[in-house]
């Protein structure tokens, strides 16, 4: 999580002497949501997809009105986290994690090649899409919200689905859809600037919180803990923030990505997370974050050596942005920090 030096300008000294209060009174800031428009025409939030799996996932999420490319990828990563090679525990394989056997109903040729290898990522967005398509297809007599009841089916089974006449009244399937939906809009491109929105509560105590920790040293891996002398790297002082607040992110820097909508650069307004990657393609190269406060600067936690302080976002490596929601933050998957593997209820059921 180690970020270049930052060329610190002038206006660096500028931002100290305003701080928090007098950067937000200096204007709005742009919102961003999820617009509510048809699945059909969703698009995908740039840079939180491999480069090289975007084609597909567009492709593949128009496949059946129920499922959208947003949420194809929301359910792609909470599988494996984009990984072409994850196996869990219990024998699901590949991006999509099907277990052996609904690989062998249910997969598909997604590249042409006249193979179905559940290790091939192309193949694996495909079947992953047309099973969600399957799925729906199936019940698509039961009341209600279609994609909703096709999300539970995934997850519970179409039969479970068929007989409560919609989600079923499982704990876990109740939270697998709203965590997909909820993450679909982690995955879905902004909607142009549109009304100025005050701060909310959480921006603004989590920079309030930032603030406070100015001029602590920086220490890899640290979280802010009283055995670590109350030292932070970038992600363990962005997750203490807004842990401040009452929401709770994941560990490393690139699953905090997903933790909400994607504004654009125009967009940004205090309390956004700004993020670094080595592949400005590939989210999974992420290697750092800050917490926007305005004016261009954020307050992070930058590398050994260094303390906590405010720095430029104006670098090469600049991703984007997120702006965390309590709903992105609850929706994301555990990660197994011993492996990185991302951890999941179960696989999908058949019945």
């Amino acid at each position: 999580m180690v970020l270049r030096k930052a060329r610190l300008a002038g206006a660096a000294t500028v931002v100290l002497a305003i701080g928090f209060v007098g950067v937000v009174t200096l204007g709005t800031y742009a919102a961003s949501g999820v617009p509510e428009r048809s699945s059909a025409t969703l698009g995908l939030s740039g840079g939180t997809v491999p480069a090289a799996y975007r084609p597909q996932i567009q492709k593949w999420g128009a496949l059946c009105p129920e499922i959208s490319a947003p949420m194809l990828a929301a359910q792609l990563y909470q599988e494996s986290g984009f990984d072409p090679a994850a196996k869990s525990p219990v024998g699901a394989s590949g991006m999509a994690q099907f277990m052996p056997g609904s690989w062998d109903a249910f997969s598909v040729d997604g590249d042409g090649d006249g193979k179905r290898d559940v290790w091939n990522p192309l193949d694996a967005i495909a079947s992953a899409a047309s099973y969600d398509c399957l799925l729906a297809k199936q019940i698509a007599n039961v009341p209600g919200d279609r994609q909703a009841n096709m999300l539970a089916a995934y997850n519970a089974g179409p039969g479970a689905v068929s007989q409560y006449r919609g989600i079923p009244p499982y704990k876990e399937t109740q939270g697998y859809v709203r965590s997909i939906q909820a993450l679909a809009k982690s995955f879905t491109a902004p909607a142009d600037p549109g009304v100025q929105l005050a701060l909310s509560r959480e921006a603004t105590g989590a920079i309030w919180f930032a603030q406070s920790k100015l001029g602590t040293d920086y220490l890899w891996g640290g979280t802010g803990q009283t055995w670590e002398n109350g030292r932070f790297d970038c992600s363990g002082l962005t997750r203490a923030a807004f842990e401040s607040v009452g929401i709770e992110l994941p560990r490393v820097a690139n699953d905090q990505w997903y933790a909400g909508p994607h504004p654009s650069r125009d967009q940004l307004r205090p309390g956004d997370l700004v993020f670094f990657a080595n592949d400005l393609e590939d989210p999974r190269t992420i290697h750092h974050v800050g917490i926007y406060v305005g004016g261009g600067y954020m307050i992070d936690a930058p590398h050994t050596g260094a303390k906590v302080r405010y720095d430029t976002i104006e670098q090469r490596d600049y991703i984007g942005a997120t702006r965390v929601t309590p709903d992105g933050a609850a929706a994301l998957p555990g990660r197994n920090l011993n492996d990185g593997t991302i951890t999941k209820s179960e696989a999908p059921k058949t019945d």
